[in-house]
C-alpha cells in the first residue's frame, strides 16, 4: 500500500512542480503587462485578458469551490 502512496504523492508533487512554474510564469508575464506598452494596447489585447481571466476564474472557482463548483 505504501508503494501506491509513494507513487501517487511523487505524481502530485511533479504536478504540483509544474503549475508553480506556470504560476511564475504568468506572474512574471503579468508584471510585463503581458506584452503590451499602454501605447499598443487595442480591444485585441482586451480580449485576449478576458480569455486568461475566465480560464483562471474556472480554476479558481474550482480550487475555492465558488462560483458554479460552490457546494
Amino acid at each position: 500500500m505504501a508503494k501506491t502512496n509513494d507513487a501517487a504523492l511523487d505524481a502530485f508533487i511533479a504536478a504540483k512542480i509544474e503549475i508553480d512554474a506556470m504560476l511564475d510564469r504568468l506572474a512574471a508575464h503579468s508584471t510585463e503587462h503581458f506584452g503590451c506598452s499602454p501605447d499598443e494596447v487595442n480591444w485585441g489585447h482586451v480580449g485576449t485578458l478576458g480569455h486568461y481571466r475566465a480560464r483562471l476564474r474556472e480554476i479558481t472557482d474550482m480550487a475555492f469551490r465558488e462560483g458554479e463548483h460552490a457546494t
